[in-house]
């Protein structure tokens, strides 16, 4: 159903599945790779060489080298300041400070962590503003983290199972026993949601991800149907959607924290549905007032 942007991918677990990250020092053990090794896999998978991510990151090529090889230990700033121009994810920044046995920098609250509560009322607002589109928040696996009154009313019919917590909101989209059946663009929705999960593994470098990714590709896949694929010209990919007779035409736009500091934040993406023409409008708003 929900697309999240992959440029912003910094990933979120459910909320209340983790606290806080401890403050202490962190021991590397025998099994750990060295950062060295971690930072230059980050690197090819940038797809740059040593001389761009020296000259980019303003260090000298040979102090780059002695890093990955592990003749020179890298500080925490270094490692920090390496990653910040790689755009590593948060969560797997503390990652490399673990490796070399430093402290995690990014603290990992539950949504519903005092400290964040100026952040989960503005998520309330979003999503209760947002009515009568349908709004929804999700983590870095796609769980339902938490949605508007207008989201719920999309949901009849949906087999009970896949409406037990967690909730995949992409499995949801695409499970026969899900929105599937209804989505009138499905191959074409599909591929679009797919495209955007690997583009979203590709910068994150996640195996759970991948594991999805799997999941949902083992899924039934329609042929695509040229009644019901969206022309070329078009400026998105809407979703097209049968609700009560009716097919709703919907554009997906997503929204992130900027500059986030914790994971829990930086993982988190709100997603809107808007309407894509005024019939679609005037249903949803015809949805809210149950008329």
């Amino acid at each position: 159903m929900p697309m999240r942007d992959p440029r912003h991918d910094r990933q979120y677990r459910q909320a209340g599945a983790t606290g806080i990250i401890p403050a202490m020092k962190a021991q590397r053990t025998e099994s750990a790779r060295p950062v060295g090794d971690l930072l230059r896999e980050w690197r090819r998978h940038r797809r740059l060489s040593q001389l761009d991510l020296a000259t980019g990151a303003e260090i000298s090529t040979r102090h780059l080298s002695f890093v990955e090889s592990g003749r020179a230990q890298p500080s925490r700033d270094m490692i920090l300041h390496l990653a910040e121009y790689l755009e590593v994810p948060l969560r797997e920044r503390n990652t490399l400070l673990a490796a070399a046995g430093f402290a995690a920098a990014f603290r990992e609250r539950a949504l519903d962590d005092p400290a964040l509560a100026t952040a989960r009322h503005t998520i309330d607002l979003l999503l209760q503003g947002l009515e009568p589109c349908p709004a929804l928040a999700v983590d870095r696996y796609w769980q339902l983290v938490t949605s508007n009154q207008a989201t719920l009313r999309l949901l009849t019919g949906v087999a009970p199972e896949l409406l037990q917590p967690p909730i995949n909101v992409l499995r949801l989209s695409l499970h026969p026993a899900g929105l599937a059946p209804r989505i009138r663009n499905l191959a074409q929705w599909r591929a679009h949601l797919l495209h955007r999960l690997r583009q979203q593994i590709d910068a994150s470098q996640d195996p759970q991800l991948m594991a999805l990714l799997h999941e949902l590709q083992a899924l039934p896949a329609p042929d695509a149907d040229p009644a019901n694929t969206v022309a070329a010209s078009a400026i998105a990919v809407p979703m097209q959607l049968e609700v009560n007779g009716h097919v709703l035409n919907m554009l997906s736009t997503t929204t992130v924290f900027g500059s986030p500091v914790d994971i829990t934040l930086a993982e988190l993406a709100l997603e809107a549905f808007v309407p894509a023409d005024a019939d679609t409008a005037e249903r949803l708003r015809a949805m809210s007032t149950g008329s």
